[in-house]
């Protein structure tokens, strides 16, 4: 049975809901949960906290005994499995609802949807929509790591209006205001892992934690892509690892004496494979952030070993923050699958880094689709894309 627009609607309302769980309730999925009857909404919910009450339990208890004869509208199809906290469709169940429309299913190959369970004990069960893609983008890192089994990497740039990222290469330069500095806050707050490149980490000397009053349930790791061990021991990230743990990734070109340091001054230092670098040749028109005559692959390091043994780490998804040089080659390569662009109203002039390639490609000529309409923060706008060259999960139904 197809939805009407009056469940499209509502299912949309508890997507919007589900993203309230952003950086509290991951690796568990965002969902969000509407509940209406008589065409009036009596309860709403949404999953708040890993190992708390699930979407459709809150919007239960928000609608008391109003739930009873009451339609669900249920961002992601309710689970059949106990985990942490018993079955989504036995609550729905035991409320009396009469009508379960849900907007994606349940990913992967483990049984664990509970469509067919409500379906078999009476419950009319409507869904998934024909377009998953709005469900979905609530949770991209959920379904993508469902699915493929590897960790979801998100890319963040800020750009000039002449799209650049830098005033001058190995200068560091600020573009964005506090409104999108907040933002990039809240966004760091829903990954695991905060990513930057060596050269990136020297010239910035960043913390990479979460502030402006963001409060992540569990701090994302801070990585740094350094292989041959040569960031500084004084580095800010090290006197502030009561907030969050640092990893380094260095190959075998790093002495054991520079490993050793960084392991004193309290780094993981995991080493990973060095790979051959790349000719500009061979790489596309274009390609995002390139420069000087080779890509280095970050000095070298197997970028895709090195996500691997992030996975194995426990890390489901990263946010890269930079350099231009990094984002490079996770583009080329394929690695990434979401771009974060902040547009700053500035110039930065022909002196300035390009972020795409000789300044006049856009992220569509690159194979990047956007995803909505720019958001604007402050005076900067927030322009968000998907990989097309990539596989995702977006694109299953």
């Amino acid at each position: 049975m197809s939805l009407s627009e009056s469940d499209r609607e509502w299912l949309l309302q508890a997507a919007s809901l589900a993203g309230r769980g952003w950086g509290r309730v991951h690796p568990n999925p965002m969902v969000g949960c509407v509940l209406i009857r008589d065409g009036k909404r009596v309860g709403e919910g949404w999953h708040e906290e890993y190992g708390g009450p699930h979407a459709e339990v809150n919007a239960i208890r928000s609608a008391g005994d109003a739930a009873r004869g009451a339609t669900a509208y249920v961002s992601l199809e309710p689970c059949s499995h106990h985990g942490k906290t018993p079955p989504c469709a036995e609550a729905l169940l035991e409320a009396g609802v009469t009508r379960v429309v849900f907007g994606a299913p349940e990913p992967g190959d483990e049984p664990g949807g509970g469509g067919e369970l409500l379906a078999q004990a009476g419950i009319e069960v409507v869904g998934p929509a024909a377009d998953v893609r709005p469900f979905h983008d609530v949770d991209p890192v959920f379904f993508y790591t469902t699915r493929y089994q590897r960790p979801y990497l998100a890319l963040k740039l800020a750009v000039s209006l002449d799209a650049r990222i830098a005033a001058r290469a190995g200068e560091r330069t600020p573009l964005t205001g506090d409104e999108a500095n907040r933002e990039v806050h809240r966004l760091r707050s829903g990954f695991d892992a905060v990513l930057v490149g060596g050269e990136t980490a020297r010239v910035d000397d960043p913390l990479l934690t979460v502030r402006y009053g963001m409060d992540p349930r569990i701090p994302p790791t801070r990585i740094v892509l350094d292989p041959s061990a040569a960031l500084s021991a004084d580095a800010s990230l090290f006197r502030t690892q009561d907030e969050a743990p640092v990893l380094i990734f260095a190959t075998e070109a790093a002495s054991a004496e520079r490993v050793g340091t960084l392991r004193d001054a309290g780094a993981q230092v995991e080493i990973v494979p060095a790979a051959e670098p790349i000719p500009q040749g061979d790489l596309p028109q274009g390609n995002l952030a390139q420069g000087g005559g080779v890509v280095q692959r970050e000095g070298g390091a197997n970028l895709e070993k090195m996500l691997e043994r992030c996975w194995s780490l426990g890390i489901r998804s990263v946010f890269c923050e930079g350099g231009g040089r990094l984002a490079t080659a996770l583009t080329r390569e394929e690695l990434a699958q979401r771009l974060y662009l902040f547009k700053a109203p500035l110039t930065l002039g022909p002196g300035g880094v390009p972020a795409f390639g000789d300044g006049d490609s856009t992220p569509e000529d690159l194979g990047w689709s956007s995803t909505g309409e720019p958001i604007r923060f402050g005076p900067d706008l927030l322009l968000t894309y998907d990989y097309e060259g990539s596989p995702t999960a977006f694109r299953e139904v």
